[in-house]
């Protein structure tokens, strides 16, 4: 048969196929169940479970979600989860069955969660997309989501739920950790090297998986930092800014995207015709598929409130554009009886289908539906990947402050080093939300890599947790105060929780020991659905530090945390700070490499940390009308975007645009010196901003237009080049048009968005 013939065009192969295909055929191409529901793990073996069966005699089931996934929501834990090899073998038995009981043999798409690795047991766990932008080095991150590929089609995934694209305006919000920062420039980088990383020069080759770009769009910018509130945005600035990472995105030949939650100006994202039919589709090109996320479709009927029922939420979302809804519950109720009952035309769901077929003939799914256990083995956590994953999270961890050079540390001057605070030696509390249980081996803590420095002398390391990250129990300060007293040195590791409740326990704050209890202790305050009124330290933390601080002693405070942390005392009174996000399982060696002055801290905020929450809004980029002040401290944040310190001193001279003078079209090359001027090798991330002065629309103050990590020896020096023109020039006019305007624009380069040296250039239509 023609769908079968590989010889045969693409289109043609779907055509076929579609006329071949029954109206419950097609309806079951559209609905995406729960894969961990599709199976069961007993002893060993992988059963398939009736009501997975019964899906696929009733019509077949198109895709599958989170047939690997692991985590606390689906209820698989290590102990009940696949292995690489037995992941592997699941999906070969649901595709086999699937295939082999259906008429018409279509394979089935299986879709996987995979935002800083893949969320299968086994998999190597990177840092959370805060940290990877935090490293601004967006080829180490297109290499590490081509090993994230790698892992996942291994096992059978097909397609990720990743990149998060959304642009952060509100860092309370709990999902921050899960953005690569608050710059869509950036953001945009980031994008291309994703899909670029994750789909590989080829889609159906064994090592690439289709990216699905989310949330669309403006996920970022929920009123008051709540999720999938409503966002209050016009287009031209939806335009400039949340859609720019999308449709650079787009451009890079991303297969899949999935609608946000919220609504923009009264219309959920999930209907939104102007978005996913005019600018989508019709505007930008896209011809891949377009995903809901899990429960958005009945979202319209319980909490948007814009359609009556579950029905008429299925038909507006599929007449809106949806191709397949995650979860399945809406379309795989109602369409059937929504076309019987003539609310839904055949022809709108015959669109959705035949972009679902697409994706899986470009996946080459029909040709080899099946995964390879033993190249699963071989690939999933191998030795290669774990080195990627330390030398990424080492890259994304930005210096705050190094008063007198109380960093780096050695052996000889720290002496006896006290590594105190709730996040010391909690793996999960470093991994970030989406990631699947691990076993304790796996995950290097900071306790860990201080610990492994210390290899010749372990008993100069002392530790004590002495708080949790949430709640008001101090019964664990006096062993803290204790251990920090018998030291010459204090590393304090406070911040944040993004880890499930994965019933591991919790941790004897007297002692530090490990114990088991009937609740475990969930400490989460941050990750999807927890949203912050502030960004303090939770619970005693604070109390902890300033405690310990009273001993007179250097103390290092090292957060661990999934988003910016505002807290005025620690800024003034800490000796030196590392910001190190979510690190992934690696952190602990990789913090270390940092503090011991192995590795020199080359990461820069892509986040703007404010003095308060009460500050909020601090994104750099905002208009030059925001006002200055307020009464009690100026707008200004703690640290800019863009800031990090290093253990060595650059310095940036000879700025220069040539020519001063070009045309709309024109292109102008802006150069500029930099040198190291201290003791150490370094990384510096060479940043450029744009600034139009004068514009027929208001516009923001500055704007980043291109950036460039560069090591550099002691006293070595290098000119770096940008290249400025039409992308970085245009803005969105009034008549919501790009435009590059005549007049004049000021240059800048430096170090972060506040310390730059800057020069003119005019754009003249004379030139």
């Amino acid at each position: 048969m023609s769908y079968k013939d590989s010889s045969k065009p693409v289109k043609e192969r779907v055509e076929h196929l579609l006329g071949l295909m029954t109206l419950e055929e097609k309806v079951g191409q559209l609905i995406q169940p729960f894969g961990w529901q599709a199976y069961e793990h007993i002893d060993g073996h992988i059963k398939l479970s009736d009501s997975f069966k019964r899906q696929v005699a009733g019509g077949g089931v198109g895709s599958l979600y989170g047939v690997l996934r692991a985590d606390p929501w689906t209820g698989v834990t290590l102990e009940s989860g696949l292995s690489p090899r037995e992941g592997a073998e699941a999906v070969n038995a649901i595709q086999r069955y699937a295939m082999e009981h259906s008429r018409l043999g279509i394979p089935i798409l299986i879709g996987e969660e995979c935002s800083h690795g893949h969320m299968a047991i086994g998999a190597t766990v990177f840092p959370v997309p805060l940290s990877l932008g935090s490293a601004w080095n967006v080829e180490l991150y297109r290499e590490m989501c081509r090993a994230v590929a790698k892992e996942t089609r291994s096992q059978g995934g097909a397609v990720t739920y990743s990149p998060v694209l959304d642009v952060v305006r509100d860092p309370r919000w709990g999902r921050t950790e899960e953005c690569f920062g608050e710059d869509p420039y950036l953001i945009g980088e980031y994008a291309v090297a994703s899909v670029q990383g994750l789909q590989g020069e080829s889609l159906d080759s064994g090592d690439s998986v289709a990216a699905t770009l989310k949330h669309f769009v403006g996920y970022g910018s929920s009123e008051g930092g709540r999720n999938a509130g409503p966002v209050h945005m016009g287009l031209r600035e939806l335009l400039e800014v949340d859609l720019l990472p999308f449709k650079k995105a787009v451009e890079a030949g991303a297969q899949s995207i999935m609608p946000a939650y919220n609504e923009i100006d009264g219309v959920p994202c999930t209907t939104n015709k102007e978005l996913l039919k005019d600018l989508l589709r019709t505007e930008w090109g896209f011809d891949g598929m377009i995903i809901t996320d899990c429960g958005a479709i009945d979202m319209l009927a319980s909490g948007h409130d814009v359609a009556e029922d579950g029905m008429a939420a299925a038909v507006q979302a599929i007449s809106s554009g949806i191709d397949m809804e995650m979860s399945g519950e809406m379309f795989g109720k109602h369409l059937l009886r929504a076309v019987r009952e003539g609310k839904l035309d055949t022809a709108v769901v015959d669109e959705a289908v035949l972009r679902v077929l697409t994706l899986k003939f470009r996946l080459g799914l029909f040709e080899r539906p099946y995964a390879d256990p033993e190249r699963a083995e071989q690939v999933i956590g191998c030795s290669e990947h774990v080195s990627l994953a330390r030398q990424i999270a080492g890259e994304g961890i930005v210096l705050l402050k190094n008063d007198q050079a109380a960093l780096p540390l050695s052996k000889a001057s720290a002496g006896k080093i006290a590594v105190i605070g709730p996040n010391a030696d909690n793996g999960y509390n470093q991994l970030g939300d989406y990631t699947s249980p691990q076993p304790k081996s796996k995950v290097a803590t900071l306790l860990d890599g201080i610990r492994r420095k210390y290899a010749d002398n372990p008993e100069n390391v002392l530790y004590a947790p002495g708080c949790r990250i949430r709640g008001d129990a101090r019964e664990g300060f006096e062993a803290a105060l204790a251990c920090a007293a018998h030291a010459d040195t204090i590393v304090m590791a406070v911040g944040g929780s993004s880890a499930r409740d994965f019933g591991e326990g919790t941790v004897d704050l007297k002692t530090g020991a490990s114990k088991v209890t009937e609740n475990a202790w969930n400490d989460m305050d941050c990750g999807e659905g927890i949203d912050r009124m502030t960004l303090g330290l939770s619970g005693v933390q604070l109390e902890l530090v300033q405690e310990v601080y009273k001993l007179g002693k250097p103390v290092i405070v090292v957060y661990i945390n999934g988003r910016p942390i505002a807290e005025p005392w620690i800024d003034e009174h800490a000796h030196a700070i590392l910001e190190a996000w979510y690190p992934g399982q690696e952190g602990g060696h990789a913090i270390a490499d940092i503090l011991f002055g192995d590795e020199n801290p080359s990461g820069r905020l892509t986040v703007s940390i404010p003095k308060h929450a009460g500050q909020l809004p601090v994104y750099y980029n905002g208009k030059r009308s925001r006002g200055k002040r307020y009464l009690e401290e100026d707008a200004r944040p703690r640290y800019p975007f863009g800031y990090g310190l290093s253990y060595t001193e650059f310095e940036y001279s000879g700025l220069t645009v040539t020519p001063a003078v070009i045309a709309p079209e024109g292109e102008a090359t802006v150069t500029v010196e930099v040198r190291n001027t201290g003791a150490r090798t370094g990384a510096e991330v060479v940043q450029l901003y744009v600034s139009d002065v004068a514009s027929a629309v208001t516009r923001p103050l500055k704007e980043l237009k291109g950036f460039n990590k560069i090591e550099l020896a002691p006293g070595e020096s290098r000119t770096v080049r940008f290249k400025v023109g039409p992308e970085q020039l245009r803005y969105i006019g009034r008549d919501l048009k790009p435009v590059v305007e005549p007049g004049l624009f000021r240059i800048m380069a430096g170090r972060h968005s506040d310390d730059t040296l800057s020069s003119d250039l005019l754009v003249s239509e004379e030139a």
